[in-house]
């Protein structure tokens, strides 16, 4: 199981820190060993990094968290898209991978990291009022943008982390960087006619592969190939 590089001081500390407990444990009372253990094998799992190859063809956004969606708003003006946008907050457990991905092929326009408050991830206001980095990424290929990721912490996750720099250019599903244990993660983009979002509330999603929204020529271009005749392309408006 590939680990995340990210998690290695926290493994090497949970190591030691543990393995004496289980050692100690071992000589006085030996099905404690056996808890220490168990939640080194936690940690350890939380700090996984799947090998995953996105298949999201240009004009769809895929996921760019593992987790559950808690939130799909429709946004009448975002001051970094320049009009109506939509936002998709996925919150992700201490169960969840935690890597961040790209949800497109784009370059990064600018990254910016808020101090804040540790409200509960779930919590309605935790996006705005919550610890925050934000990366904001100019689209490839003509795909409409730009496309907005908020990594917001959480409760109990107060470190976030991000590799990526202005100027770096990713393709869809890159890993980017991660909280650590238990937050929250935006996907922000604009808002169109030929908008479709075919993720719903409560469904469970997977970085890089789960296809949150679908924008432009992937959309038409999906409409050919369901339907027939004259009427092939039809133009759908954002289903929340």
């Amino acid at each position: 199981m590939p680990i995340a590089k990210e998690g290695l001081r926290e493994i090497a500390i949970a190591t030691v820190l543990l393995g004496g407990l289980a050692a100690a444990a071992w000589w006085l009372f030996w099905p404690a060993a056996i808890l220490f253990l168990i939640v080194w094998l936690g940690i350890l799992a939380f700090f996984r990094n799947p090998q995953r190859h996105p298949t999201g063809e240009v004009g769809e956004l895929c996921a760019p968290a593992d987790g559950t969606i808690t939130e799909i708003s429709k946004l009448d003006h975002h001051e970094t898209i320049g009009g109506p946008a939509v936002r998709i907050g996925i919150f992700l457990s201490i169960l969840d991978v935690h890597v961040n991905r790209s949800p497109c092929a784009g370059t990064v326009r600018s990254i910016d990291h808020r101090k804040g408050r540790f409200l509960d991830a779930r919590h309605p206001e935790s996006g705005e009022r919550n610890e925050a980095s934000t990366m904001i990424l100019d689209t490839d290929d003509g795909m409409p943008g730009p496309i907005v990721v908020r990594q917001v912490a959480g409760k109990v996750a107060r470190r976030i982390v991000c590799h990526a720099g202005v100027g770096d250019r990713m393709p869809m599903g890159h890993r980017f960087g991660m909280i650590k244990f238990g937050s929250r993660t935006e996907l922000i983009f604009p808002l169109l006619r030929e908008t479709e979002v075919p993720a719903g509330v409560g469904d469970k999603t997977k970085a890089g592969l789960t296809i949150l929204a679908r924008q432009g020529s992937a959309l038409m271009q999906r409409s050919k190939c369901e339907k027939a005749g004259p009427d092939a392309v039809e133009k759908q408006e954002v289903t929340m």
